[in-house]
């Protein structure tokens, strides 16, 4: 477990908290609980008020150091995508991000963080909105086009009674390096990393275990990654914890960015009918 220092009161929803070298943006509403390390501007945690477990997953070894990615929540790959450069998935989620703006509203709490070059200009943009669904929205401003993944981990109990609805059924799989066809209604049951390409708008992601489903609504997205290590060896994680997990992330890889455009993805949850 970090040594959680609390620094300062933002407002009297929003706390800032050092989780071991990391700043941690804490908001405690009534549309829900969120945190948010400024190394990344990455959510980490999001439990709406109507759900009794974290939407999302983040490691129970995670160390939190400054410079070292952390493994679980939304991390943001950019502005590259996969080993083709080092570091891995790019620089964003290595970085120190500011708290730009903020908005607190009864029914919406609206976050948005901002990371600057050396020079102070702006870089990229995440912009987070939480009320009955979470919506995040990451913009790019850099002058060179660039790729962008939101690492999502689910939190989803049981990867044995988890199934991913509305894929292709055509993906590249990175572990092969092949186009494979595969089944638009995924089960996990081995080491998965797959490339979706196409215009995407929702998948379903449904947890038997938390009697739920977890939808997302993708904006401007050119992939899907659906990943889970399965019995691979990972950094900061237990040897059992791909059991409680499941990436799908929402991507703009083979078609990079252009300056001010946005992709995002909202997300949020309903009961399973009986």
């Amino acid at each position: 477990m970090p040594v959680i220092n609390k620094i300062t009161h933002l407002t009297p929803e929003l706390s800032l908290y050092h989780y071991n070298e990391i700043p941690v943006i804490c908001l405690d509403h009534q549309v829900g609980k969120a945190k948010i390390a400024l190394q990344g501007a990455q959510l980490l945690s999001w439990k709406p008020y109507y759900e009794q477990q974290d939407l999302l997953w983040l490691s129970e070894i995670e160390p939190f150091e400054l410079g070292t990615a952390i493994r679980g929540g939304v991390p943001i790959c950019y502005p590259w995508f996969g080993t083709k450069q080092s570091p891995a998935h790019g620089t964003a989620r290595l970085r120190l991000w500011q708290l730009f703006d903020y908005e607190i509203q009864p029914d919406k709490v609206r976050l948005v963080f901002a990371l600057f070059d050396q020079n102070h200009i702006i870089e990229a943009k995440m912009e987070m909105v939480f009320e009955q669904k979470c919506r995040l929205l990451f913009t790019h401003y850099g002058q060179k086009p660039a790729e962008v993944a939101l690492h999502s981990y689910f939190h989803i109990g049981d990867i044995a009674q988890v199934e991913v609805l509305d894929l292709p059924t055509s993906c590249f799989n990175s572990l092969t390096q092949q186009t494979e066809e595969v089944p638009s209604r995924r089960t996990i049951n081995e080491n998965v990393d797959c490339i979706y390409t196409g215009n995407f708008h929702q998948n379903r992601i449904i947890a038997h275990q938390f009697k739920h489903c977890i939808t997302l609504e993708h904006h401007n997205a050119g992939e899907l990654v659906l990943w889970n290590p399965w019995h691979k060896a990972t950094s900061v994680m237990w040897e059992t914890d791909y059991q409680k997990m499941i990436c799908l992330e929402t991507a703009r890889i083979s078609q990079p960015l252009s300056f001010g455009e946005t992709v995002g993805v909202d997300i949020f949850t309903d009961k399973l009918s009986r």
